[in-house]
């Protein structure tokens, strides 16, 4: 799918792409929820409220700050991350892809809404920054990749011709907002969450593992996934 003769710049969304989103799902949907309620002496309904409330604010910047939820909750939410952090996985074969990309002649950048706190911490845990050349976070420019506003911003951070950049990630309105700021080679990804069965992105072509845009002479050089550690 991809004619890497024809890429510069390689933008890596983390959570959901190169990192099991099943961890984000269950921490902002069950464990943060049912802490709040326990650390606040609540009832279940405030447990689902919340639930309903944050999901209200998918797609803002507000989303995705640990610093505006602890602020709103009353509680320390990188802390209640660190609860569950041994969920913190990559996912398949993104470290085969990440070790292709390192070697390649590529500049690849982690482009997430992630805040930095929560960056810092998935960092810590995966090793992924080794892999990078550069990592912006939504945090940094002030805007979610949903708008239009990320990619100005980003492109004067980290300049890229976007006919010649390849970005990836699992969120269709993501990928809706790069297509429309003229990035050429868009993938999505068809399970994000271990836990979830796959779902199409409709528009966009998606991958099911990295190794399908490898080159083949590549692959033939890769150790059986068998005898690689996660």
């Amino acid at each position: 799918m991809i004619d890497w003769h024809a890429i510069d710049t390689v933008l890596l969304d983390m959570d959901g792409t190169l990192l099991d989103l099943h961890f984000d799902s269950h921490f902002w949907l069950e464990h943060l929820p049912r802490r709040y309620r326990e650390l606040h002496k609540l009832d279940e309904q405030a447990q689902q409220i919340l639930v309903e409330r944050i999901l209200g604010e998918r797609g803002t910047l507000d989303w995705y700050s640990l610093r505006y939820w602890s602020r709103e909750l009353g509680i320390d939410v990188l802390e209640l991350k660190r609860e569950v952090q041994h969920l913190i996985r990559f996912r398949s074969d993104a470290p085969e892809f990440l070790a292709w990309l390192k070697q390649a002649p590529v500049r690849v950048v982690l482009a997430t809404n992630a805040d930095r706190a929560g960056v810092a911490l998935k960092l810590s845990l995966t090793g992924l920054d080794k892999y990078l050349d550069a990592v912006v976070s939504s945090e940094d420019v002030g805007y979610a990749k949903e708008s239009a506003e990320f990619w100005q911003a980003l492109a004067e951070i980290e300049p890229f011709d976007p006919q010649r950049t390849l970005f990836i990630d699992d969120n269709i309105a993501v990928l809706e907002s790069a297509r429309n700021y003229g990035i050429r080679h868009l993938l999505g990804i068809l399970q994000p969450d271990s836990s979830q069965p796959e779902r199409e992105l409709a528009g966009f072509e998606s991958l099911r593992t990295f190794a399908s845009i490898l080159p083949a002479e590549y692959l033939a050089n890769i150790p059986s996934r068998h005898n690689i550690s996660y």
